[in-house]
């Protein structure tokens, strides 16, 4: 409700109408006047530009670049020079002289100039070592003074400064609309091998998790000798011996691939990651038969809860709403502005940076102690009391997002741990299990433990936007020297991370015995809490062991998607060729597939991820509540049992959890025996 009165609120103070930029290029389309051309290119020099992506001069649309040098004071005296300048003036442009310099209707000098990216350049060249501008080393600028060719680069430089970021991402954005399907097929792709892998865990899990450890393995090894081919093939390739810090930031990305520094880096970070998995594999090879039977009691599970791996769908719909809720609100408040304009100044002025209006500016006080200055855009704002409280709606804004996201998830979690437990809890399975296991604990969820998923997410919103708050601090700060401000904010930013991931996994386990219990979120949480405590050393050992596994699994599809997406995209392979479009930057599309295919992956693993979660700590609570005798069986199957038991028995270590069972076990049996 919170969320929609504030929606509200935002939409009755956005219009929807200030998108500049968008407004100018339709005008300049309708009106057939397709190239921007600015009045004096050489103001662009400023240093200002570059902080404030503006140019202080004039700029408006034509129809075609300047073909030739002119000069006002030389066209005026030309009916036929002056009919061809009137076309680069502003609209209402007379035949009086002193007008035209009062307003600064037309710009003193015309200069050969090039469309690029549909704005009008000079056409700079060079010959014979010597900056030229329509084959001329110099020109007249208007007042009689006559100027080098390269006093217009850095003008030029300037404004292409912005330019280029636009290009970027117009290309990125083309790239998008020639490969959208294909990249469409690349997570159908992911989706339909990710649900192949969980069947086939279903039924093969011992080999299909040392299948899948060898294909890691083989996946990272390859990557390994591609980057070596690729690092060979560049040696005798002039220029490939650049280092990426002599060739600094690029915005075709393609050309880091050209240099062999490139690919030695990947070859070393592939290395690094294959021996760390193989250490971890060798070290943890007993550690890992115990995962390898907790994930065959976790297939199981799913076999009998099926429509589990179909729940991911219904929290990704919910996200998505929630997003897009999010999103729409966002973009309103920041169109609620109203244009801001400024005085720009490429001299000392008294009203620079000033608020001015582009309606009046001419006839201004400030053009008149000002003559060069220009009434431009600068940003959006406002001077009301909501403008000026608009940071904080934003802030608010995205208080809720975190909230509603955290609450989606939290009742994805219960409701998947509450179809889990029901099957552990279940003595005789699946007979002793609901109909509906899924469908039964969403309704349990939100009937019942509504206010439980409510506060929990609350607690980790909170947390959440303080480091959204603390980003923004370091953002504000950048430019301060004050080491001890810097200091305490990477502290605050590092305790507040560890904060989070603390209270997420807190708040997962808490979710599992609300599903259990049905107790309260602050008591649900305290017996979790303590019940891994007295278990540390199994959610060290097995827990985390399987996430690994897991992770595993999601890193193997990842790769295997990838690896596809390279060789199609990148038109390495003959068969493709022909097929895969024709993009500027091929790693876009690759990137997508790539980012698109971990999230596809973790949905499915996350099934597989909460359902050993939940098994492992109905399994601790198993251990400490029954003893296995014909008055407390055990609940968990014959083969999880013998394999524990078995492990337990042969590790050392190990047997303080089992003295800590047995002393939690006396004294719920002292409590029974009260009772």
């Amino acid at each position: 409700m919170f969320l929609f009165y504030f929606d509200r609120c935002c939409l009755s103070f956005s219009p929807c109408k200030h998108f500049l930029l968008l407004t100018i290029l339709c005008y300049c389309f309708k009106r057939k006047k397709r190239m921007l051309f600015y009045f004096n290119i050489m103001k662009c020099a400023s240093p200002m530009v570059l902080l404030e992506f503006q140019c202080p001069t004039t700029q408006m649309c034509v129809e075609k670049c300047p073909e030739k040098f002119l000069t006002l004071v030389k066209a005026y005296t030309n009916n036929k020079d002056f009919d061809y300048y009137k076309q680069f003036c502003k609209e209402g442009v007379t035949n009086s002289m002193v007008k035209i310099l009062r307003l600064g209707l037309c710009p003193a000098m015309l200069t050969p100039s090039k469309p690029f990216t549909r704005r009008c350049f000079p056409a700079l060249g060079q010959k014979g070592g010597v900056i030229t501008v329509g084959n001329s080393s110099h020109f007249d600028d208007g007042s009689g003074t006559i100027r080098d060719a390269k006093d217009l680069m850095d003008g030029v430089k300037n404004a292409t400064v912005v330019i280029e970021a636009r290009q970027v991402v117009m290309k990125i954005f083309e790239d998008y609309t020639q490969s959208w399907y294909w990249i469409l097929l690349g997570l159908v792709i992911a989706m339909l091998t990710s649900l192949l892998f969980i069947v086939l865990l279903r039924f093969l899990a011992g080999i299909m998790i040392w299948i899948m450890v060898a294909l890691v393995i083989l996946v990272i090894g390859y990557g390994i000798f591609h980057c070596y081919m690729e690092y060979a093939a560049l040696k005798e390739e002039p220029g490939a011996d650049v280092t990426l810090q002599e060739l600094g930031f690029q915005t075709d990305l393609t050309i880091y691939l050209q240099i062999r520094q490139t690919w030695l880096a990947f070859m070393i970070i592939l290395a690094i990651v294959e021996v760390i998995i193989i250490l971890l594999l060798i070290f943890l090879r007993k550690r890992i038969l115990i995962a390898v039977a907790l994930i065959k009691e976790a297939s199981r599970a799913i076999g009998h809860v099926m429509s589990s791996l179909f729940y991911p769908l219904f929290t990704f719909v919910l996200l998505a709403m929630v997003i897009a809720y999010w999103a729409v609100t966002a973009v309103f408040l920041s169109t609620s502005n109203e244009p801001i304009y400024k005085v720009f100044n490429d001299t000392e002025c008294e009203h620079s940076r000033k608020t001015c209006d582009p309606a009046n500016f001419t006839t201004s006080p400030m053009k008149y102690q000002c003559p060069d200055s220009e009434c431009l855009f600068a940003f959006y704002g406002g001077e009301t009391v909501y403008h000026k409280y608009l940071i904080g709606l934003q802030f608010y804004n995205v208080f809720l997002f975190f909230w509603c996201a955290n609450f989606v998830t939290a009742m994805g979690q219960m409701t998947l741990a509450g179809a889990f437990s029901s099957y552990y809890w279940a003595f005789v399975k699946p007979d002793d299990m609901p109909a509906f296991p899924v469908f039964s604990s969403l309704g349990r969820s939100l009937r019942y433990h509504t206010g439980t998923l409510a506060f929990g997410s609350l607690i980790l919103s909170i947390i959440q936007i303080i480091r959204v708050l603390l980003e923004y601090l370091d953002h504000k700060l950048k430019g301060a020297h004050n080491k001890f401000t810097k200091f305490l904010l990477c502290c605050l930013k590092c305790c507040f991370w560890c904060l989070e991931k603390c209270i997420k996994f807190l708040n997962r386990n808490a979710y599992i015995m609300v599903a259990i219990y049905g107790k309260n979120f602050c008591t649900a949480a305290k017996d979790a809490f303590f019940l891994l405590m007295r278990n540390m050393i199994r959610v060290a050992v097995l827990d985390k062991v399987t996430d690994f596994l897991l992770f595993l699994g999601k890193l193997l599809i990842v790769g295997l998607v990838g690896v596809f997406a390279f060789f199609f995209f990148s038109g390495r392979v003959k068969a493709f060729e022909n097929t895969a479009p024709h993009l500027h930057y091929y790693w876009v599309p690759i990137l997508t597939v790539v980012v698109g295919s971990y999230l596809i992956a973790h949905g499915f693993f996350s099934v597989y991820a909460m359902c050993v979660d939940t098994l492992f700590l109905c399994f601790c609570e198993d251990l400490e509540r029954n003893d296995g005798s014909a008055a407390r069986p055990h609940y968990m199957s014959s083969t999880l049992h013998e394999i524990l038991w078995k492990n337990e028995a042969e590790d050392p270590s190990s047997s303080s959890a089992q003295e800590q069972d047995d002393k939690v076990k006396q004294q719920l049996a002292q409590e029974e025996d009260a009772a």
